[in-house]
């Protein structure tokens, strides 16, 4: 073993030179595993770095540095309840606006492809009419038998000027009167139904129309819905 006092001394060039080995080697064992360098400003204006997240720089903009300082990302400000609860309400309301968006643009689509064109336009709304047309018809018809059938029983009823009008005549009296009245009320539903159905009709045709002169599906601002007619109850 050499006695420690004849190690030759380490001159200044080796030293210098032991350095850089020692550089060079954990810059090598960093390539495998970079470190983190966050690298910030804060309030007083003094430039921070730190291996993990600066709390001085909770909230303001943090830059998360590669080693050879180049900026791998850029770390947002960390909110504040309120601010996290804006930022969560503006995303919802953007979100669903892109579905609005996305619902407005299959819609025109399926409009459009069901509706390639004004004549299939107008026979669907044929088609649609027709079967509440019959629905007046049928219920017309029905009101005219019962006046037919009522007429017996009032004439029956005369008889009985003065006098109190037997059970059974009255009863039947009173049923033509609601079964009347029940079909009058069908006939008025179905009346505003046919309004209803030409109304959606043709806000479908001027939507088509711009959309068959080539607006993009979804551009055309969302129709109104058609305004609803007050109905009576067919069951009084």
């Amino acid at each position: 073993m050499v006695p420690s006092s004849r190690l030759p001394a380490l001159t200044l060039p080796a030293a210098g030179r032991f350095a850089a080995i020692a550089v060079l080697f954990c810059a090598a064992g960093g390539s495998q595993a970079a470190p983190n360098i966050y690298s910030c400003v804060d309030s007083n204006g003094r430039r921070l770095t730190s291996d993990r997240p600066i709390p001085e720089c909770s909230a303001r903009e943090q830059r998360l540095l590669n080693s050879d300082g180049s900026v791998r990302r850029v770390v947002p400000p960390t909110r504040t309840v309120d601010e996290q609860a804006e930022y969560e309400e503006r995303e919802r309301k953007a979100a669903a606006e892109r579905a609005a968006q996305q619902d407005a643009v299959r819609r025109d689509r399926n409009l459009l492809s069901r509706f390639p064109d004004e004549a299939t336009h107008r026979k669907a709304r044929e088609a649609a009419l027709d079967d509440v047309d019959k629905g007046v018809r049928f219920s017309e018809n029905r009101l005219k038998e019962l006046e037919r059938e009522r007429k017996p029983l009032i004439n029956e009823s005369e008889f009985y000027a003065g006098k109190q009008i037997p059970l059974k005549l009255r009863q039947q009296l009173d049923a033509n009167d609601a079964a009347t009245e029940a079909q009058r009320a069908l006939v008025q539903n179905q009346k505003d139904e046919i309004v209803r159905i030409d109304r959606i009709y043709d806000a479908e045709l001027v939507r088509l129309k711009r959309l068959w002169a080539g607006a993009a599906p979804g551009s055309l601002p969302a129709a109104p819905p058609p305004p609803s007619t007050p109905r009576k109850d067919a069951s009084r």
